[in-house]
């Protein structure tokens, strides 16, 4: 009879645990596709997206200031990187490629970096503190564009040693995290001709290459975010033109390093990844949204929505999610 009570209960906790966690709409039907998302805290954060949009919010996600920078309506910004209420960095995909800075809380935007040479392809940015950051753009002649500043995005300029590439290969400016930066770590991954693991531990002067077992060969397929723990932990990504395929979609890395297939995988492809606490990861993309508290190995779908991206806030606990039509979710945990 004790049995059956313990039994009982375990499986009420696991059902009540599996209901806390979902995904809660607070805006949708902006003409916009988003896919740039920085959570500063539990208050304020940034988006953006096509047609020149950004919008921020100062009550956790409620209720968005929605802009379209003049003289930008046609730009795609793919990634933003937020410090405040008043200071966001943007970047622009496409061409001509763009870098703007705001100080004022977008009331005006600063151009930092212009680019009208078509081989320029910008995917996505991060910064390891508010003063030094990178932008990861698409191969030119067999190395990866990598962008760097170190005052605060004021000045940009190539770094010294960029990965080396692969022919066909590229990044994907899906969500913004298919680069991610710590004190000691810049960490990228690829796709296309090959899905690859790219780190460098030492600021960028020098660069170390882990083939995926993600599947690759095409323009759709291969990694498309990565998740950090001060190490890459959680890889995620699979084949956006066929986003309902479940295997190849997820990979961890053990405590050896050792790159592994999920037992259970998300369902379905997916565009970021995020490390949310402990164990406990995030993923969304076109597919829904899915969450592992075993440190990736097993996965649950908690919603069918589409997202682009899913971002923790950098001091707090607030996690949003954003996606196409100008949707933004806030997951509950």
């Amino acid at each position: 009879m004790q049995k059956v009570k313990i039994i009982s209960a375990l499986l009420l906790f696991l059902s009540f645990a599996a209901k806390s966690q979902s995904v809660i709409p607070l805006q949708s039907g902006k003409l916009t596709s988003i896919r740039g998302l920085s959570v500063v805290d539990d208050h304020i954060a940034w988006l953006s997206g096509s047609k020149g949009t950004v919008a921020f919010t100062l009550d956790g996600g409620k209720s968005w200031s929605w802009q379209q920078i003049k003289g930008y309506e046609k730009s795609d910004f793919r990634d933003i990187e937020a410090f405040s209420d008043k200071e966001a960095i943007i970047m622009s995909s496409g061409s001509p490629a763009y870098i703007l800075k705001t100080t004022d809380g977008g009331i005006t935007w600063a151009k930092k970096f212009e680019q009208a040479d078509t081989t320029y392809f910008l995917d996505a940015m991060d910064f390891k503190d508010p003063a030094h950051g990178f932008v990861l753009g698409d191969p030119i002649n067999g190395k990866f564009l990598l962008l760097k500043t170190d005052n605060g995005g004021e000045t940009w300029s190539p770094a010294q040693n960029s990965p080396d590439a692969y022919k066909n290969e590229a990044a994907f400016a899906a969500s913004g995290t298919c680069i991610r930066t710590t004190k000691s770590n810049i960490v990228i991954v690829s796709g296309g001709a090959k899905s690859r693991l790219i780190s460098s531990n030492d600021g960028g002067n020098n660069w170390h290459y882990t083939e995926l077992p993600l599947t690759d060969g095409t323009p759709s397929r291969g990694a498309f975010s990565v998740a950090l723990d001060d190490k890459p932990k959680v890889v995620v990504g699979g084949n956006y033109a066929k986003d309902k395929i479940k295997d190849s979609v997820a990979v961890l890395l053990n405590k050896k390093n050792k790159l592994l297939f999920p037992s259970i995988g998300p369902d379905g492809f997916q565009s970021s990844v995020e490390h949310i606490k402990a164990n406990v990861y995030l993923s969304t993309g076109t597919s829904g949204t899915n969450i592992s508290t075993d440190g990736g190995n097993t996965w649950k779908k908690i919603d069918d929505k589409s997202y682009n991206v899913c971002r923790k806030a950098k001091n707090g606990k607030l996690v949003l999610l954003a996606g196409d039509r100008g949707s933004v979710g806030l997951f509950k945990f």
